[in-house]
């Protein structure tokens, strides 16, 4: 197939209308579905799941392959790399037990990030500046451009590989339930989108996701490499704290201002405009403002660390993430904690820590 023949039709760019305008209109459409839906239920969604989707098992298989292929390149650069470049920099023993997993996440997110970069502003896709175009000529029976598949089967089998990884190799955090959640949500999104072939979109939600995560990891890194070898490191420092604050105005930007007006806009309102009886239609929308409402809440902990600042209640910006178990727990428990960490620490074997982390708290 040429690369002219695989991409959308482009007509005349729609002007996007304002935030509020988009709000409006998208939970306007979503209101009149509902009411002027007399079929909806069980039946019709396994009618339409039958017609509609398109997941062969052969894409099954590459998507087990590369999460249990993601889950031993983490362990193995972990091991190799990440815990003796933590070694060497002398960090502290709590930093030393977190640094390999914001690095791990760090290297995936700028290079997934960095691809669909690529695939919105260096090729002819005109989803980012006309997002109404994710859904122009859709079809059930489309084919997914391979540049695009590989994005999705990347994408896929990492979130297939880190909801294992909160539960057995992440340290366990205040949030890393609703984090839990999140991958589950974010990896039936992933899934059902290729198969019902609104990956037009889909490229559209990663991108404007995954540039939060490199900002996090980075910070949280510089984060940990503020005090090596018993000295503390004044450009670390600064680099946190403008890190910090690039993060939580990206967050906003990008998840709370941006993701309304591509996403929201397209998939509540312009999808209905294109496709008439599209389907999955509440399906995917209860995903996406789920997903919505979690980038809020953990905006909410992006706010309470900035009223910290301002108020003097800490005197340092850190990621709000960082409110580990251990900050919260009875002394028993902490003395606990800390004897595992010490122990798994020099094992490499985080996941039995957290599997007792989560069997107390979950």
């Amino acid at each position: 197939m040429e690369a002219g023949d695989r991409k959308p039709a482009v007509g005349m760019v729609q002007p996007m209308p304002g935030y509020g305008e988009v709000l409006v209109r998208s939970f306007s459409c979503m209101n009149t579905a509902i009411l002027e839906c007399r079929d909806c239920g069980f039946e019709l969604s396994k009618r339409t799941l039958l017609e509609n989707a398109s997941l062969t098992a052969t894409e099954g298989l590459l998507f087990l392959v590369c999460a249990v292929g993601w889950t031993l390149l983490r362990k193995t650069a972990s091991r190799y790399l990440f815990q003796p470049l933590a070694h060497w920099c002398d960090l502290q023993p709590r930093d030393a037990a977190k640094m390999p997993e914001s690095a791990w996440k760090l290297m995936f997110y700028a290079a997934s990030w960095s691809y669909s970069t690529y695939l919105l502003f260096l090729t002819d896709y005109p989803f980012f500046h006309d997002p109404p175009s994710v859904f122009h000529e859709w079809r059930a029976t489309m084919d997914v451009p391979e540049d695009i598949a590989i994005a999705y089967l990347a994408q896929c089998s990492f979130y297939g590989h880190a909801i294992y990884a909160t539960v057995y190799m992440d340290a366990w955090r205040k949030d890393s339930v609703v984090m839990l959640v999140h991958h589950v949500i974010t990896l039936a999104l992933i899934a059902f989108s290729y198969a019902f072939r609104y990956h037009n979109v889909g490229i559209l939600v990663l991108f404007l996701h995954d540039v939060n995560d490199i900002l996090l990891e980075f910070t949280k890194l510089n984060v940990y490499f503020k005090n090596r070898a018993g000295v503390r490191h004044r450009l670390n420092d600064v680099v946190s704290n403008l890190g910090c604050c690039t993060f939580a105005i990206s967050w906003f930007w990008f998840r709370l201002y941006w993701f309304p007006l591509k996403v929201l806009y397209a998939t509540c309102y312009s999808s209905l405009q294109s496709v008439p009886n599209i389907p999955f239609y509440f399906f995917f929308n209860t995903l996406l403002l789920t997903l919505t409402l979690m980038n809020i809440y953990w905006f909410l902990y992006i706010i309470l660390l900035v009223v910290k600042v301002l108020t003097g209640q800490v005197m340092e910006v850190n990621d709000v993430r960082e409110y580990d178990i251990e900050d919260s727990c009875s002394p028993v428990v902490r003395k606990t904690y800390h004897h595992l960490h010490l122990k798994n620490s020099s094992k490499d074997r985080v996941r039995q820590r957290n599997g007792i982390i989560v069997h107390k708290y979950l």
